[in-house]
């Protein structure tokens, strides 16, 4: 089987990639910016905040086309795909996802991913789009490798668009675009089907919101269509890249590049979860000796939620003790639309990671009071069924 390379998604430009969807975003004056050496919309008409509440009470579409996507084939594709990352893939169930990571010797974090476990013989991956030639070279060289000791497995670099939709409404707006009951599609799994017409899409029900929602993988030639569909529809409007930041903040997801990265480690970033039971025991991931011991150890440093108010707090601001000590840094921040307060994440010395620990941040060179609060900052609304 060959390895595709499309649009350019695999080597560096001069010019900004652009998604399918470029053209439609200026015409629905979309405001473009660079991000991840593509051209995408940080915003629409609506302001920032309206955009993000409208997700919250109704839904938006999003347009993600610049994540990569790869499909796994082969009898040791789960073999493969676990020997770069810490989930347990085996005990997925047919079409059921799993967020996990790619990490190093040293134990840290190359990036973050969904693998679903497909039905038919393949394994669907979603990575992100500011990691893509990292992460391509990484699982190319180790392939290589793995295919040489005689191992069955190939990948296969899609060719295909990635929206999400995203909020309460999802599923009164989708629904009648499907033949298959979307009550069936619990969070984290995901169906091959057709999507008002148009054949061979992926649904699969997940986001980067904290709200119920799926993620569209539809052939290029159909998204523009499907985009227009769904927005015929008066629940759903357009929504860039602004929201999407504020929205997952609130949700205490993290951004890859400012929450974790290679110098933090799983548990460092309180993403023990995303490490499998069984993969625990055998310790045969990248950074295992490492990682494994730091779950029941104390580490140094701990991401934390923080809570606060007066004047934003934005990456690098400083998190001091109460009694002026520098303890941590914030590693993103934004006033919440929901909660009118400021929700930050960041890392601080672990004797402060306590949920309701005061501290302070250093805005402006002034002290101000903060927090160390639960996440989610904003309740999820995941369907489970």
């Amino acid at each position: 089987m060959r390895v595709y390379s499309f649009r350019n998604k695999l080597c560096t430009l001069s010019t900004l990639k652009k998604t399918e969807l470029f053209e439609f975003h200026q015409e629905q004056g979309g405001k473009m910016v660079e991000f991840a050496g593509w051209s995408m919309p940080v915003q629409y008409k609506d302001s920032h905040i309206n955009s993000h509440m409208h997700t919250r009470q109704h839904c938006s579409i999003f347009d993600v086309s610049h994540m990569l996507q790869t499909k796994f084939h082969g009898k040791d594709r789960v073999k493969f795909i676990e020997s770069l990352i810490v989930g347990d893939i085996a005990e997925l169930k047919d079409n059921q996802g799993t967020l996990s990571l790619f990490t190093n010797e040293r134990g840290g974090i190359k990036d973050d991913l969904i693998v679903t476990k497909t039905d038919q013989s393949y394994l669907y991956v979603v990575s992100n789009a500011g990691c893509a030639d990292k992460d391509s070279a990484h699982i190319e060289a180790n392939l290589k490798e793995f295919k040489a000791a005689g191992h069955d497995v190939d990948m296969e670099y899609l060719d295909e668009s990635l929206i999400a939709l995203q909020g309460p409404s999802m599923a009164q707006v989708l629904q009648p675009g499907l033949s298959d009951d979307l009550s069936k599609l619990t969070f984290m799994t995901s169906a091959l089907t057709s999507v008002f017409g148009i054949q061979g899409c992926r649904v699969t029900r997940c986001g980067y919101t904290g709200e119920d929602g799926v993620e569209i993988s539809v052939p290029r030639a159909g998204v523009v269509a499907l985009v227009e569909r769904l927005l015929a529809n008066s629940e759903v409007r357009l929504a860039g890249l602004g929201a999407r930041d504020s929205l997952r903040l609130e949700a205490g997801l993290c951004l890859y590049g400012n929450d974790i990265d290679e110098t933090t480690t799983p548990v460092e970033g309180s993403l023990v979860w995303t490490i499998g039971k069984r993969r625990r025991q055998t310790k045969d991931f990248p950074g295992a000796e490492i990682i494994v011991p730091q779950i029941k150890a104390k580490t140094q440093k701990k991401r934390v939620g923080l809570v606060s108010t007066g004047p934003p707090v934005r990456q690098h601001t400083p998190i001091l003790s109460p009694e002026g000590k520098k303890i941590g840094e914030v590693t993103s921040g934004c006033p919440s639309p929901c909660l009118k307060k400021n929700v930050a994440m960041g890392y601080v010395e672990a004797g402060f990671s306590k949920v309701g620990t005061p501290v302070q941040v250093e805005v402006r060179k002034k002290m101000v009071n903060a927090v160390v609060s639960k996440m989610p900052f904003v309740p999820t609304n995941y369907y489970t069924g």
